[in-house]
Parts: C-alpha cells; structure tokens; sequence
C-alpha cells in the first residue's frame, strides 16, 4: 500500500489526536528510515531525542530479544537482576544515590511532583506543598505533569488543573525569588526547555536557584527528560554547570526507543517515597532494563556522549552561520546545546511551511516552541551527515517567501 491509502486507513481506525505527517514508516538503520514505498529519509528528529543510538542498532535489538526470551516481567512484588544491575550503572555514572524506574517522561515528572510533596509531608513539614516551575515548560500531559507544563495551549479543555503549582518566567531569578516561600516544596525546571522553543538557561541561573533553594528550605529538581543521557555533549545537562539538583527525571534516550522513564534521587530524599506510596505496574521490567543497560554499553564502546559534544558543536557552529547570513532572512536565530539544536524562523515567515517544504526532500526535523525548527539526531549522527541535513534545511528557508 502507498502512505497516502496507509494514512487515509489510520484516519478512520486511529483516533485523530495527532497532527502526523502524511508518511508512514517501516524500517530504520542508524540515521535513517524508510516509509512504506521505499523512500529514505535522514532522520535528524530521532523520535524527539528518543533514538539515542540509531534506528535498529544490533547490540540494542540483540538485547532486547536475548531478553525477551528469558523474562520480561515479573512485577514489583519482586525484584529482578536487570533492574538492579541498572540501578548501579546509573549511580556509578551519576550524582545520585536511589533510582526509581517507570514508562515514560511524564511519569517521571509525575514521581517529582508527588516526591516534593510526601518528603516535606514525612518530614513534618505538611504546609510545604507549593511547586514552582517555569512558563514555556514542558513536562508531559498527564494531569500532574500538564499543571506543571507552562504552556496553556496544553491545558485548554484539561481543567480544573492541580492546585498548588505556580509558575514564574524562565530564568527570571527576580521572579522565582518573589514566589519562593515558606510554603514552597520544590522548584521544578528543564536545563534547557525543549519544547518550549530550546531555550538554555545559563549555569550562573541554575547556580542561583540551587542557592535559592537551599536558603528557603525547598527542593531543587530538574526535568532531564529532553536535555538528558547524551544529548547536550554531558551525560546529565546538568554537568555544564556542575550544579546537583535533588532529584532528576529521566526518559526519551535512556532505553534507545524502548518506553523507559527514571528518577534519581539524592540519598537524602530517599524516605521521601516510602513503601505504598507511589508505584507503577510495568515500571522497571526486566525487557525495558535490559534494553537500557544496552544503550549505556553502546555509549562507551561508540563513544557516543562525545560525539553528541564534537559533532554537536559542529552543528551550532553551522546554524549560527546559517542565521548571521543576511542572504537568509528566514533564519532569525540559532540555539541550543550539543545535539538538541534549534534554529528559530523569521516572524514574517512559517515555519510549518518551511518543515513541510524540509521533509518533502526527505530530512525530518521537529518544530519546537511554535517557530523553532528543532535538531534532536541519534547520537550517533556524523558530520557528513549533518552537512547533508543542512544543504537540505538551508535550501528551504532560502525558499521561504515573508508572509503578506
């Protein structure tokens, strides 16, 4: 069948809660995929930052079937060896002491919220149960992750949202200090806001909030979801600044496509979830770990974190030329860190258009923020293939007519 029989079929049988581009796709290897008719496209989106290590990479696929035909879960009524052989490559590389596993990035913003709450609650300190996050956020839509989502297009319909949850201007420390109180649980923030346009926020920012909180007697967390295993050129963004939050969300990348969520914890927030107190059914199987202790060992043996830094930079470098060059007034404005980059349309012009006009000549990009065409490639991604991507993108917004 074509994409276009293939997509009029899911418009009948797959609710349309999706605005899904007109392609349907069958196979992938490494950087690129292929739909239905045989077209191959350069995959510079990966999922959203998800594909960590490449389409079908064959130690992630060995894994997971060498897995699958041992155990894949058990529940947590019971322990596995997957789970806690994770556990400890996870505190080795990381400031963390305690992880908790789940099934996606909304669920791991989720236990945040929930975790900021019942620690202060078991510490006595039941009155601290605001959260502050951070306007142009995202953290997932499920009710809790949606309230702290700063994006009111998310919410519309989803009310009433949960209560307690105040938001302030994305590395504004004037604001953050005004709502800072006695009341405050946590501060929730994304390094860098993924979907709301790939906006960094600067190391002296997060070094200031980490102080901020201390002195208030709040907790400090950051949503990694996006900014996290790999993809900004440091395992956890986080190590940029060298700042240590609290508690850290994890998913996208950290199983390579395989559903995966976690949560690090400080050791001294490690009573703050008792037992009974927060839980997840398939969270922390033994498939989902085995497929995650793969990805680390494709980290170490492709380097894949370093080439997240070289090629990265080589990627910024190449956009920020791209938005300096008065021949290209579609392109206002490159940002970004390692290999979740952006470059921001013109306002004059549209950036739904120039995305559509990219994937017709078979790049696939995101857009972020609502005018960011938004770079999240495997990490495995090269140069060569980057030039490739770019010689596409910049023949697009070179094409790109002002709007009247």
């Amino acid at each position: 069948m074509t994409n276009e029989e293939l997509v009029s079929v899911a418009h009948q049988v797959l609710l349309g809660n999706y605005r899904s581009a007109p392609y349907v796709f069958t196979e992938g290897q490494g950087c690129r995929v292929k739909d239905v008719e045989g077209k191959s496209y350069l995959d510079l989106c990966a999922g959203i930052a998800v594909l960590s290590v490449g389409h079908s990479h064959p130690d992630l696929v060995r894994a997971i079937s060498e897995q699958a035909a041992k155990l894949m879960h058990v529940s947590n009524l019971f322990y596995n060896d997957r789970a806690i052989e994770l556990g400890q490559e996870l505190v080795r590389r990381t400031p963390f002491s305690k992880f908790y596993f789940c099934n996606s990035g909304a669920e791991a913003n989720e236990t945040l919220l929930k975790l900021a709450r019942r620690y202060h609650y078991e510490a006595g300190r039941k009155e601290r149960t605001k959260i502050i996050t951070a306007f142009q956020s995202f953290h997932g839509r499920s009710m809790g992750a949606l309230t702290l989502t700063g994006q009111t297009k998310y919410q519309e319909g989803m009310g009433p949202m949960v209560g307690d949850i105040e938001h302030v201007p994305f590395a504004d420390l004037s604001a953050l200090r005004k709502q800072l109180d006695a009341r405050t649980a946590a501060v929730i923030l994304e390094p860098v806001q993924g979907e709301g346009g790939v906006v960094a926020a600067s190391s002296e920012y997060l070094h200031s909030v980490r102080r901020l909180c201390d002195e208030a007697g709040a907790l400090f967390m950051l949503d990694e979801v996006q900014t996290g295993y790999g993809r900004t050129g440091r395992f956890l963004a986080s190590e940029w600044s060298g700042v240590v939050p609290d508690a850290c969300a994890l998913a996208k990348g950290i199983a390579g496509g395989f559903p995966f969520g976690a949560v690090g914890i400080r050791q001294e927030l490690a009573l703050g979830l008792p037992p009974g107190s927060h839980g997840t059914t398939y969270g922390g199987n033994a498939l989902a770990c085995a497929a995650a202790l793969a990805v680390l060992r494709i980290f170490d043996k492709e380097r894949l974190v370093e080439n997240a830094d070289q090629v990265g930079s080589y990627l910024g470098q190449r956009l920020q030329a791209l938005a300096a060059d008065p021949s290209v007034p579609a392109a206002a404005e490159a940002r970004g860190v390692g290999l979740l980059r952006g470059i921001a349309v013109a306002e004059n012009h549209d950036p739904g258009a120039i995305l559509g006009e990219i994937r017709k000549r078979q790049v696939l990009l995101s857009i972020a923020g609502g005018k960011v065409l938004r770079f999240s490639p495997p990490l495995c991604v090269s140069q060569a293939e980057i030039d490739e991507g770019l010689v596409v993108v910049e023949a697009a917004l070179r094409a790109s007519k002002p709007r009247k």
